[in-house]
């Protein structure tokens, strides 16, 4: 179905092409819902709501970029909403002056699963930073921005969680994150 026609058939409220729309897009939307999510459970509650976002705001779409990565940046706010209200991001952990390695490499040697259950076991902070950095592209400022966390404890929590990923790597007998 072209991309316009959905967009229209959207604003129109047209309920079989929001059906079509989330049996297309589901499976990978609750994917990156549950790469910051623990529970599946919340995780798809959360990809719920980042479909209502997408319907009740499809007139916000300018026709700018991608529709399928302005559904992709709903989601992620939608887990990023989640987690500030049941977690507390104020963490005062400040490192300056630390060099940060962004080549990862556990994408490259880990099925989707096996990095998910990784993830999992990962804090809440860690986790969403590392997400948000490693696997959106987000830079630290905007990631600080968005959490309500200064710069720095981006930074410090980013390099935390590719310590904790080293340490269950190396338990599983896998190779290094960089």
């Amino acid at each position: 179905m072209k991309e316009e026609i959905v967009i229209q058939a959207l604003k129109n409220e047209d309920r079989k092409v929001q059906k079509w729309l989330f049996t297309k897009y589901s499976r990978l939307f609750l994917a990156i819902c549950r790469r910051y999510v623990k529970i599946q459970e919340d995780a798809e509650d959360v990809l719920l709501e980042g479909f209502y976002k997408i319907y009740k705001n499809i007139g916000q779409f300018s026709g700018n970029g991608s529709f399928e990565g302005w559904m992709k940046r709903i989601m992620v706010n939608e887990s990023l909403m989640f987690l500030r209200k049941n977690n507390n991001f104020k963490l005062k952990v400040e490192i300056s002056n630390v060099e940060i390695k962004t080549n990862v490499t556990i994408q490259d040697q880990l099925q989707a699963e096996d990095i998910i259950k990784l993830l999992d076991k990962l804090p809440t902070g860690y986790r969403t930073i590392f997400n948000l950095y490693v696997i959106e592209g987000f830079k630290h400022r905007e990631i600080a921005e968005q959490l309500g966390i200064s710069i720095n404890t981006s930074k410090s929590q980013l390099i935390l969680a590719k310590k904790r990923l080293r340490v269950l790597i190396n338990k599983q007998g896998l190779s290094d994150v960089g």
